[in-house]
């Protein structure tokens, strides 16, 4: 994480200053940084949060990247800083410390001061405001404040006892600096647990030298007896104690740079960025969505036993499947990664494979039957050809639309799942094999010994099984059918194209048709228009005929909730409605 992670402190002879601080450096190090490495120095650091080792060494930096007072040095002068080291956290010949992150190369270095004159610049402004303006209700917790020009901030404040102080405590801040706002608010929460354990483990240790302290000189009662004289020249320096004194813990800094280090690693590691070119598609906010729901639904099975369901009732939801023999739900992978997951496994390999297999005929009765919503069945002995089937046939519906069953011994009616597979012997209801929203696939031993071709040499040979595709809707397929499966399948018997060019054209085909879908949803949904203005928009869209109609419905059952709520929230809303009228 490109990050600044400071330990800041209110001396009251200067005001706030900047103890310790630990950065990130990508580049190596200056020439000669790591020349002079101290043998029997090296520690081997490892949190139990993550178990991130890093090697933690003591080098002899050149005086730009030491901790010197050098009056080159972009650091305070040495007459600003107190003579009992309450300014300081390193002493003036120490060469500071550095971490190296042998996964990535990078360096995390610390001591009292950054070098960079800029940087400086930020955390010691950095360091004013969290000691004075910008702090919490009650001078003790997290706060977030900054802008552009001078990054942005996570403080938290908190109070460390000192039996010599005034007020018996004094006052400090870990904050952090960073440019990427968003990044920075949305690591709020993990910032703030590890934060909070690093304080509170200064506050015991230095808990319990006060109270040795107070028991073996109690500083109050010795106060009061005191003639009152002015506090400055009461203190004599003794107020201004290094943190190193208050915690009695001489291994202090040391163990700040390796919790510092480690919280930039582990915070940079938690949050990735993805590239993505232009706004995402229904399918990625679907998947977002599924994955949340998942979320929540395993913690609240941490807290409680999961009821067991009958077999006869498998669970399913849209675009994931929950099988028997596992109480645990994923979200369906896609045919490209599951085809390398279970390359052995696998039958079908594409849509132009099942094309090839069932025949142009049937295969434009079944893929007609998919895209319109219609429950598909299929009817075989072999779950993992079943697997490969839907796997296959589901590239071509949005993700919201997929509801997946995918072996059962029973039938399950089509507002459960659009694809059911089935054993041979479960009874099919007749007015379901007679419905012409439903399609069945019944897989069959072959009668002769070579039906099919051999596609693929490594694979098992489809020769043995025979395909039989029946429906209730005989027109089914010698209807012109919707727009998109004519070109779907004009992409599948052009040769010049590679299966990963038709995958693509799969999904431009879907985008272009969910777009349409959005155009509709607002049109009829929201702002409520009638039929004739419909029709209209229907026609401008190249979507009149009525088996373009059924599909636009149905896809529209797959449309995301966000962009269903974000739709209502932003038409519907007083000010929209005042700017229309």
């Amino acid at each position: 994480m490109n990050a600044i992670v400071a330990l800041c402190h209110f001396c009251e002879l200067h005001g706030p200053r900047t103890l310790f601080c630990t950065e990130v450096l990508h580049s190596p190090l200056p020439q000669g940084a790591g020349s002079g490495d101290i043998s029997g120095q090296n520690e081997q650091a490892e949190e139990e949060e993550g178990g991130i080792q890093m090697s933690s060494r003591i080098r002899s930096h050149s005086p730009a990247e030491g901790a010197s007072a050098d009056s080159s040095s972009p650091g305070p002068k040495k007459s600003d800083m107190c003579e009992a080291s309450g300014c300081r956290s390193l002493a003036g010949g120490h060469p500071g410390y550095v971490s190296h992150d042998k996964e990535t190369s990078i360096k995390y270095v610390s001591h009292q001061h950054p070098n960079h004159p800029q940087l400086f610049s930020i955390v010691r402004q950095a360091c004013v405001r969290s000691l004075s303006c910008e702090v919490c209700p009650g001078r003790e917790g997290p706060i977030f404040f900054g802008d552009e020009q001078h990054g942005f901030v996570f403080s938290h404040t908190f109070f460390i006892k000192d039996s010599l102080a005034r007020g018996f405590q004094r006052w400090y801040s870990i904050i952090t600096i960073m440019m990427d706002r968003i990044y920075l608010i949305n690591s709020w929460p993990f910032l703030l647990g590890k934060i909070r354990g690093i304080i509170d483990e200064l506050q015991s240790k230095a808990l319990k030298v006060f109270e040795a302290e107070q028991f073996g000189c109690p500083q109050r009662a010795q106060r009061m007896n005191t003639a009152f004289t002015p506090f400055l020249h009461q203190r004599n320096g003794n107020a201004a104690r290094s943190l190193t004194s208050l915690t009695n813990d001489e291994n202090l800094w040391a163990c700040l740079h390796t919790s510092f280090a480690w919280l930039l690693k582990a915070c940079g590691s938690r949050l990735t960025e993805k590239l993505l070119e232009g706004a995402p598609t229904e399918d990625t906010l679907v998947q977002m969505e599924k994955l949340a729901d998942l979320k929540e639904e395993s913690e609240g099975w941490d807290g409680s036993e999961e009821e067991e369901k009958p077999s006869s009732q498998p669970d399913v939801v849209e675009g994931q499947e929950l099988s028997k023999s596992s109480p645990e739900t994923s979200l369906m992978p896609d045919c490209n990664s599951w085809n390398v997951a279970h390359r052995r496994l696998s039958v079908f390999r594409s849509l132009r494979h099942m094309r090839q297999v069932l025949g142009a005929s049937a295969f434009r009765m079944l893929a007609w039957h998919v895209l319109m919503g219609n429950q598909v069945i299929w009817k075989a002995r072999d779950m993992d050809l079943v697997q490969s089937a839907f796997d296959v046939l589901r590239t071509m519906l949005p993700i919201g639309c997929v509801r997946i069953i995918p072996y059962s011994d029973q039938y399950e009616e089509a507002y459960r799942c659009n694809f059911l597979g089935l054993s041979p012997h479960v009874q099919i209801p007749p007015h379901i094999l007679s419905s012409e929203f439903a399609v069945l696939v019944e897989v069959r031993a072959a009668t002769r010994s070579s039906l099919y071709p051999t596609l693929f040499d490594d694979e098992q040979s489809l020769n043995k099984y025979e395909f039989v595709v029946t429906s209730g809707s005989p027109v089914a397929a010698d209807r012109v059918g919707p727009t998109i499966l004519n070109k779907i399948e004009a992409a599948l018997t052009n040769q010049n194209l590679s299966v990963d060019v038709v995958d693509q054209c799969l999904v431009c085909l879907k985008e272009e048709w969910m777009n349409k879908v959005k155009v509709l949803f607002k049109f009829t949904k929201v702002d409520s228009r009638p039929k004739e203005d419909t029709q209209k928009l229907l026609s401008i869209l190249g979507a009149a005929e009525e088996d373009n109609v059924k599909l636009l419905k149905f896809w529209m059952t797959g449309l995301s909730k966000t962009y269903k709520s974000h739709l209502m929230s932003t038409v519907r809303s007083p000010t929209s409605s005042e700017s229309r009228n």
